[in-house]
């Protein structure tokens, strides 16, 4: 089974269903960038794609960095007086400061009021807030139950471990026809926050199951990581295989009901970014497309001037401008079933365009071969609905000449993709095109 052929036989109910199983799964826990949380988070998506977990000890230097100190949690809360907790991490897991070092002592609303974190302008919902690389404690809460604390004596209990361990990522290696590779980079480091990212771990997990059913030309690596330090790590962990990456996607923010965005790779016009600005293009969606800028997800890493890999992001809104961004409503419900298939959709559309990107010869390159002959044109003529398949024979037949490649063809001739690499694969069933040098 081919890529396309992939495609046409998936079904978007079995598939929508397929995603809110695993959203259910993967929202509730507790995750950071170390820790059990993350360790759980890979093994559910373990279930739907086989991967490779690598644990990098604490201390480990990662460039500028070092590996930071595992961080796992128990349990938090806040009680008042009567011992009523007014503060619950079991309620929501956000409540808790990423990183909060363990703590247990009583102390004034005051006091307690230096260390919550509320959003004045959304009342009702809960921030979300780390301290990975300071040794600090703290609550997050809606500001409307901030405003119903009392003057009392506060119990505060952090029932967390932050010392020696390991840092874990988990990846996927679907070997292709060629070691060359397509890199889908997700970051998995956040607690509930439902399109940031579980959609982009729902994504991949699904992406990887269906994709190694499929004979494809790139190898395909998924990596499962921390945001940032992750990447890091992943990339001093592996510096000396990162020129096989031809290609690549940093999988985040894939389910909210914003239109699909794009940020380009530092290069701007790899064939990456041509790819997915193709498949957007021809989508029949609204979408935005972004210049690269060095601050982001990790796309920022892979694109950092000592790499400058071909690595953009696809996604829908970006991080930060839809206001749910790291707070309790970006939930399971801002989430919609519709909108992360949508973009699973273009994902293999992405790909698509990327396994299929070849440069042919014509095989007959001194004038029009006769189609009608070999079936080509009477097979098609006097159907409007075939017109633009005839032209796309033509468009590839007068520019398969060893330097335009399938996408060049697309571009040049305003076709979708797809109607080109079928018009392709027309002319080498009638060998009036054949494979040139090896040029991707």
């Amino acid at each position: 089974m081919n890529i396309a052929d992939l495609e046409k036989s998936l079904s978007s109910d079995y598939l929508k269903n397929e995603m809110v199983g695993l959203m259910a799964r993967l929202y509730p826990i507790c995750r950071s960038i170390t820790g059990k949380g993350f360790r759980e988070s890979l093994n559910i998506i373990d279930d739907y794609v086989s991967l490779s977990v690598v644990e990098v000890p604490t201390g480990t230097d990662v460039y500028d960095w070092k590996v930071p100190k595992e961080w796992n949690i128990k349990d938090a809360y806040v009680k008042n007086s009567k011992g009523k907790r007014v503060i619950d991490f079991q309620k929501s897991n956000l409540h808790v400061v990423g990183y909060s070092v363990p703590i247990h002592k009583t102390v004034s609303l005051s006091e307690l009021k230096q260390h919550l974190i509320t959003l004045p302008e959304h009342p009702d919902w809960i921030p979300y807030r780390t301290s990975y690389y300071k040794e600090h404690w703290g609550f997050c809460m809606s500001y409307n139950e901030m405003m119903q604390l009392e003057e009392d004596d506060y119990e505060v209990h952090i029932d967390s471990e932050l010392k020696e361990g390991h840092l874990t990522y988990g990846e996927c290696y679907l070997k292709g026809q060629t070691s060359k590779e397509i890199l889908l980079s997700c970051h998995a480091c956040h607690p509930s926050l439902c399109n940031d990212n579980v959609s982009g771990m729902v994504l991949v997990a699904l992406l990887g199951k269906y994709l190694r059913s499929i004979n494809n030309y790139y190898s395909i690596r998924i990596i499962i990581i921390p945001a940032t330090i992750g990447a890091i790590t992943w990339l001093a962990m592996n510096e000396g295989c990162v020129t096989k990456i031809k290609h690549g996607l940093v999988v985040s923010c894939v389910g909210d009901p914003g239109k699909t965005t794009y940020k380009r790779s530092r290069i701007g016009n790899a064939e990456i970014d041509r790819a997915v600005e193709h498949v957007l293009k021809h989508s029949g969606d609204e979408y935005h497309i972004m210049n690269f800028s060095p601050y982001g997800y990790d796309e920022r890493q892979f694109c950092s001037p000592g790499f400058n890999l071909p690595v953009g992001s696809l996604q829908r809104t970006p991080y930060g401008r839809y206001p749910e961004y790291h707070t309790s409503a970006d939930n399971c419900d801002f989430v919609r079933p519709e909108y992360l298939y949508d973009s699973f959709k273009k994902y293999l559309s992405v790909i698509n365009v990327l396994e299929n990107n070849r440069t042919y010869l014509n095989t007959n390159p001194k004038c029009e071969p006769q189609l009608g002959k070999r079936g080509l044109y009477d097979s098609v003529g006097g159907q409007s609905d075939k017109i633009i398949d005839q032209m796309a024979i033509l468009w590839v037949l007068n520019y398969s000449d060893g330097t335009h490649t399938l996408l060049d063809i697309a571009e040049k001739s305003g076709m979708e993709f797809c109607l080109v690499s079928d018009a392709a694969n027309a002319l080498i069933k009638n060998r009036l095109i054949v494979a040139s040098e090896e040029t991707r």
